[in-house]
């Protein structure tokens, strides 16, 4: 029976969805003018959906848990890869076109830059993004995975890091190297801006491994386990939302550094989503969306680092923040297409089979787990 399939079918589809919509809201981040984010329907809601980060990473933490890769060290190396990839796609963001000098002047002026411009790049390479979150996070999840067995308690170790995230928010060692390490944990102060510090986002992928243990514990039956995810969603609504504006200070505070209940509140609307995910594709037949999805899910780390590689490299060409919602519709299409290209052609040149040979596809070999 498909429910008791060891893959929870449904999570390849919201990952294939992130695919998509991370395109989409990078898109509109990088090209639409404020007027266009702000004051229209559709780039208001493009940018309401960039606030669905806690989905992916509730979904990581699933599949880490879910995954055929169970060991430490396989967890270890992978954290170690992301790593990499994430410096890796920073530098070809960034200072590719800086270097070859097609990085437009309005988008360096962002910045109100003074100094020399090796300090600059260092600052552009170092910028943390979801991937260095995820490398960083793979570092650690990997021991709670091996050494604690109760579920309940990795869902205690994902709230106590909630808990402390606005108390340890903002610590820094005034050192070199050890100050960057302390920002990606902690704070976005030096040298870089921090999109995604461990305090409090390590917590939404330690939630997502409370279900996945859930998950094996219910012998694969995915209908149970998403029901499960309603009733602790409403649970944590419950608890977050008059922590979050009754007490939005300390508990919300922005975002990309958030409180504990910020945490708790983003992460039971995410439970709630992926519930109704769930429910919504839980008989739909094959077709090719469904399969597109699954290819996306299956590339995800590639694509993203694909998307955001080109539609900075297309800031030189189309400008930075500076066109209307219409022209943005536009360039997302082409983004689309060009991702998809890209993707595919990294396919042949690996000699995998590509998008359109619509074969059987499973994500078990996704790098973000």
């Amino acid at each position: 029976m498909e429910q008791k399939s060891k893959r929870i079918a449904a999570l390849d589809l919201i990952k294939g969805m992130s695919v998509i919509g991370m395109i989409i809201i990078h898109t509109l981040l990088i090209y639409a003018n404020v007027k266009s984010q702000s004051d229209t329907v559709i780039g208001s809601f493009i940018v309401f959906l960039g606030r669905g980060t806690s989905i992916f990473l509730i979904c990581m933490g699933i599949t880490f848990m879910t995954s055929s890769h169970q060991s430490l060290k396989s967890s270890i190396q992978r954290g170690g890869l992301l790593l990499l990839a994430a410096f890796f796609m920073n530098f070809m963001k960034f200072i590719i076109p800086a270097v070859l000098g097609f990085a437009p002047d309005h988008f360096i002026q962002k910045y109100g830059w003074h100094g020399p411009i090796e300090q600059q790049y260092m600052y552009l390479v170092m910028l943390g993004d979801i991937l260095q979150l995820a490398g960083i996070s793979l570092l650690f999840v990997g021991f709670i995975r091996e050494y604690v067995k109760n579920k309940y308690g990795i869902l205690a170790i994902g709230l106590l890091i909630a808990l402390v995230s606005r108390e340890v928010s903002g610590i820094n060692i005034d050192y070199p190297v050890v100050n960057y390490i302390s920002d990606l944990f902690f704070s976005n102060d030096y040298p870089a801006y921090i999109y995604f510090p461990v305090f409090p986002w390590m917590s939404f992928i330690i939630i997502g491994m409370f279900f996945g243990k859930w998950f094996l514990e219910l012998n694969h039956d995915s209908k149970k386990l998403f029901r499960n995810m309603l009733y602790v969603g409403l649970v944590f609504i419950a608890i977050g939302a008059p922590l979050v504006f009754l007490y939005g200070e300390y508990n919300y505070n922005g975002f990309y550094h958030m409180g504990p209940g910020g945490v708790i509140y983003f992460a039971g609307w995410t439970l709630f989503f992926l519930w109704a995910i769930f429910r919504i594709t839980s008989n739909i037949k094959e077709n090719g969306l469904i399969r597109i999805l699954k290819y996306c899910s299956k590339n995800l780390t590639s694509m993203y680092m694909i998307q955001w590689i080109l539609i900075s490299w297309g800031k030189g060409i189309f400008g930075y923040r500076q066109n209307g919602i219409g022209s943005v519709l536009m360039l997302i299409l082409l983004y689309i297409i060009l991702t998809f290209s890209v993707q595919t052609l990294l396919d042949i040149l690996q000699k995998k089979k590509p998008l359109i040979s619509f074969q059987r596809i499973s994500a078990d070999e996704t790098v973000l787990k």
